[in-house]
């Protein structure tokens, strides 16, 4: 039992820290240790419930994971970002650098384009697992994130989601590829790149290599997220997260 009150009286101190303390010198989570030695925890405690508290974090991961998916699921949401941008895979590096000796490349700069494309269609794939992943967290999964790094939650997410996400982007990506012209795109390369005597084979698979770009690109922006909500927990834009976070 005491261990338990231990947990909770961690998880809120950390928790329930102003936003006019975020603005010293000192982070809010050293400002949050520094209440477990007060006098009023027990009072904090009384006034939320561990459910709230357990709640109102998962609320801000959700609204922050909701903004990763409305940012990136849009045209240019990966392609104008030099951050996350989708590069050509590397075996077609090559092939553009061929082409380009013969003033080809616009074509293998067109199907770069359309990697991004595929990549922006797929991203809203991404909401519903996240909401999913947020709704099966514990305590124990809440205060080990609290915890932890500052991209302890992303790691988190990352691994629970990393499967399923790949498994529901797939079928996006390939009909994106498909739609978005990349497919015949990247035929017409390959054709303009074939009739050049004496070049190597090359082989890529545009589905995984945009599979895999689109989650880094969705990783990076949750785990920017998650930094801001740990510097500055008091997002209210919701009651609960007002209630919690905005004392």
């Amino acid at each position: 039992m005491n261990h338990v009150k231990t947990v909770v009286i961690l998880c809120s101190a950390l928790l329930l820290v102003s936003t006019s303390q975020i603005a010293g010198k000192e982070s809010f989570w050293d400002k949050g240790k520094k209440l477990l030695g007060g006098a009023d925890k027990e009072q904090m405690i009384g006034e939320l419930g561990l459910e709230e508290i357990a709640a109102a974090f998962k609320e801000a991961l959700q609204i922050g994971s909701e903004s990763v998916v409305a940012k990136l699921g849009i045209e240019d949401g990966f392609n104008t970002d030099p951050e996350i941008h989708i590069p050509l895979p590397k075996a077609l590096k090559k092939v553009k650098s061929v082409l380009a000796r013969v003033g080809m490349a616009d074509s293998v700069d067109e199907l770069e384009l359309k990697l991004n494309r595929a990549a922006e269609a797929a991203v809203p794939k991404a909401r519903d697992l996240f909401v999913e992943s947020i709704r099966e967290m514990t305590f124990d999964d809440v205060k080990q994130i609290y915890d932890g790094p500052d991209n302890a939650a992303t790691l988190y997410f990352r691994e629970k989601m990393s499967p399923n996400l790949a498994a529901a982007m797939k079928p996006i990506v390939d009909a994106s590829l498909s739609e978005v012209g990349a497919i015949q795109t990247f035929d017409e390369v390959m054709d303009k790149y074939g009739d050049i005597p004496f070049v190597p084979d090359v082989k890529a698979d545009l589905s995984d290599h945009v599979i895999e770009g689109g989650m880094d690109g969705i990783f990076y922006y949750l785990a920017r997220e998650e930094k801001a909500i740990r510097e500055n927990p008091a997002k209210q834009t919701t009651q609960l997260l007002k209630k919690v976070f905005g004392r």
